[in-house]
């Protein structure tokens, strides 16, 4: 299988503080892997480091076996590696059919034709419409953003990151402050995206995470302590002494 996404002894130094620590990570194409670890484990500045929105203070990343360390965000972004955020980056008083079909104009160079009447965009409206229907969002395609329910936002995030065709999706707690309900339709539709998405997680929720991730990375204190199927973390005894706990045993 090949390597869609890999760190080389990872670092990243605030001052005297480490908050990434040789971390060494491998994810397959088309893997379904979650990073977890407790609060100030570092998951975040992980990602940011994956993403080129923070340097490393030493070490490597590699996106589909090129070395990307020293590229910007846009530069990785256009090579197909994109993240969503924990919180929404969303355009609310726009229907969901305009936001995605903004995203995939801007993809496609056409952003600057935006002004045209959405009529006169007919591939790009149909590739929108396509991304929705993936995501089950295509009965709200003309509803405002800001009318939908929470979850359903977060998944208009996602389409929005769908719309740059990802190769590398990396989604920074996509359940977060998602309604139990909500949240297992989300995980059960990012379930369901085609395997040429490789997907990276970052979750909070270890329920959704094991009935997601097919790979679990745990990070504590900015290193990685293990990695392994969802029944060998489940079973790792640092692991539940340090994050797990009792009650997932």
């Amino acid at each position: 299988m090949s390597v869609a996404l890999q760190t080389h002894d990872l670092v990243r130094n605030f001052g005297g503080f480490v908050a990434t620590n040789r971390v060494s990570l491998s994810i397959e194409q088309g893997a379904r892997h979650a990073l977890i670890g407790p609060n100030g484990a570092g998951k975040t500045t992980l990602i940011n480091l994956l993403t080129g929105l923070l340097e490393p203070s030493a070490g490597r990343v590699d996106l589909l076996g090129q070395d990307v360390t020293g590229m910007p965000q846009h530069e990785r972004c256009r090579r197909g590696l994109v993240r969503t955020f924990q919180i929404n980056q969303l355009f609310m008083d726009m229907t969901v059919l305009e936001s995605v079909a903004m995203a995939v104009s801007e993809r496609s160079g056409l952003g600057t034709h935006w002004w045209k009447p959405m009529a006169s965009h007919g591939e790009v409206l149909d590739e929108a419409a396509a991304i929705l229907a993936q995501l089950r969002l295509l009965p709200d395609a003309y509803a405002s953003t800001r009318s939908l329910a929470y979850g359903r936002q977060r998944l208009i995030e996602i389409a929005l990151a769908l719309a740059l065709r990802p190769k590398v999706l990396l989604l920074d707690e996509p359940a977060a402050g998602v309604p139990t309900g909500e949240s297992q339709e989300l995980f059960e539709t990012i379930a369901q995206l085609p395997r040429d998405v490789t997907i990276l997680l970052i979750e909070h929720d270890m329920n959704l995470v094991f009935r997601f991730a097919e790979r679990i990375s745990v990070l504590v204190s900015g290193a990685l302590l293990v990695e392994g199927t969802p029944e060998a973390i489940a079973d790792h005894p640092r692991v539940k002494e340090v994050y797990l706990g009792d009650a997932h045993v």
